[in-house]
This record gives C-alpha cells, sequence and structure tokens, in this order.
C-alpha cells in the first residue's frame, strides 16, 4: 500500500519514500529514495504517511519523528486502530487516521470505483480535507467514524470473513474433482494467506473480534442442530433468514 500510495500521490505532489529495507526501493519510481532520516529532515516533509506492517506503526513513528517539522501532519492508514488515539494525543503534531478497505490481494487497483474508504473524524482537518480529495479522486466510497466506531467495523468487517475462511482452509483436502462454490473459496483462502502474517494477527487480535467469533460459533451450533434433526422447517427459516441477511 505504500508503493501504491506514492504512485498515485506523485502525479501532483512531491514524493519520497523511505524504507529501512533498501531492496524495496529498487522499483520505486517517480519518487526520490530515501535510505536515512538525515534525508527525511532535508526534505522537510507537509504530511508523513506510515505505511508499514500494523504491528510497527508507533515504532515507525517514535522513529521518524525527530526528523520531521513541527507542522508535518502525520498519518496512518493502519486497518486496526489499537493504541493510535493515545499515540496522536501526545505526539505533538497533527494527524489524519484512514483506513483504505482494499488491497492488492483481492482488489483491482487501477478500478477503485466498488472500493470504501475510511477517515477518522477524530483527525485535523487539513489533513480530512486531503484524503477526501484524494479518495473521491480515486472514485472510493468514503465513510467518516471515530476511532471507536472503526475498530467496532472492522471486527465484523475483516475479522468475521478472515476467520471464516480460516476455518474453511484448515480442514482442506485435495480435490481432484473441486465444484465452483469450492474453488471460489479456495481462491479467496489462497489470498487470505499471502497477507502479512502480522496484519493477520493484528486484526483477529481486535478485541472486539471474539464477539464477533461467538457469534459464529452460535450459528454454527445452530445449524448442526439442524441437520442432525434432519428439520426441514427449521431449515427452510434458517435460509430465509440467510437470504434476507444478504439482500
Amino acid at each position: 500500500m505504500g508503493n501504491f500510495f506514492c504512485d498515485v500521490l506523485s502525479r501532483d505532489h512531491e514524493v519520497a519514500i523511505y524504507d529501512i529495507d533498501k531492496e524495496r526501493l529498487r522499483f520505486t519510481f517517480n519518487a526520490m529514495r530515501f535510505t536515512t532520516m538525515e534525508e527525511i529532515r532535508e526534505f522537510k516533509p507537509e504530511m508523513m504517511i506510515n505505511a508499514v506492517t500494523v504491528k510497527y506503526t508507533i515504532p515507525a513513528f517514535n522513529q521518524v519523528l525527530p526528523y520531521l517539522p513541527e507542522t508535518c501532519i502525520i498519518s496512518d492508514i493502519s486497518s486496526v486502530k489499537s493504541g493510535l488515539p493515545e499515540f496522536y494525543a501526545t505526539c505533538g503534531h497533527p494527524f489524519v487516521s484512514t483506513h483504505p478497505m482494499f488491497g492488492p490481494t483481492f482488489a483491482s487497483l487501477s478500478n477503485l470505483s466498488n472500493e470504501n474508504a475510511i477517515i477518522i473524524s477524530e483527525s485535523d482537518h487539513l489533513g480530512k480535507v486531503f484524503f477526501r480529495d484524494l479518495y473521491n479522486q480515486l472514485h472510493l466510497h468514503i465513510c467518516e467514524y471515530t476511532f471507536e466506531e472503526h475498530d467496532e467495523t472492522i471486527s465484523y468487517s475483516l475479522s468475521v470473513p478472515f476467520a471464516s475462511t480460516l476455518v474453511f482452509a484448515s480442514i482442506m483436502k485435495h480435490q481432484d474433482a473441486p465444484g465452483t462454490t469450492f474453488k471460489r473459496h479456495m481462491t479467496i483462502a489462497r489470498g487470505l494467506m499471502s497477507e502479512d502474517d502480522y496484519l493477520l494477527q493484528e486484526i483477529l487480535f481486535n478485541p472486539r473480534t471474539i464477539k464477533q467469533l461467538d457469534k459464529i460459533k452460535a450459528q454454527l451450533d445452530r445449524l448442526q442442530g439442524i441437520i442432525e434433526r434432519r428439520d426441514e422447517k427449521a431449515m427452510k427459516e434458517y435460509l430465509n433468514e440467510v437470504r434476507e441477511n444478504l439482500k
């Protein structure tokens, strides 16, 4: 996602990208490539977007803050915001926190009109304006949530499919003649497992995930009971409820 933002922003802005792994900068184009913090100080950025893995978001901020101008807006695109409200409250910089609800695994980065982005409402006004303009240019559907509302939403929209897909993949056996539905599920599972382990961990370790897992277990118990009883009436009611949820 860091490369994605670099590419998008370099069309209209002067962009520099820093990475502790110099090899990752080899295929970075239309941007300056920095390998030292002193280069960041000399660049004097007006905004710094932190696109590291969720686990290292706050440590990365702490590493770079001494080299930023006081007026520099700092930004994260983290999928889980745990700890960030407290960090921003004491960092001494204006901030903007957003979450593009897509990634290179499943989304078509050349056509994002069906994708979503979240902007955190507690963010600095100018930062919100910047990202709202950017996300509008990308034709994203934009929602504005508080930090609390964001993590509650993520516990449902990411934790539920992540957990369900992991359970599906954990009982897989080789299929010589898989059906269409099975193949589609496998495509999703393989895509999920190509994601960064820390990202999967942090999303699933969201404190609100447990409540969602309890709902999944309750529905599995209900479905198992219906199947064990071969209760056609209860199955019909269950299927109708699911169809209603999908409207």
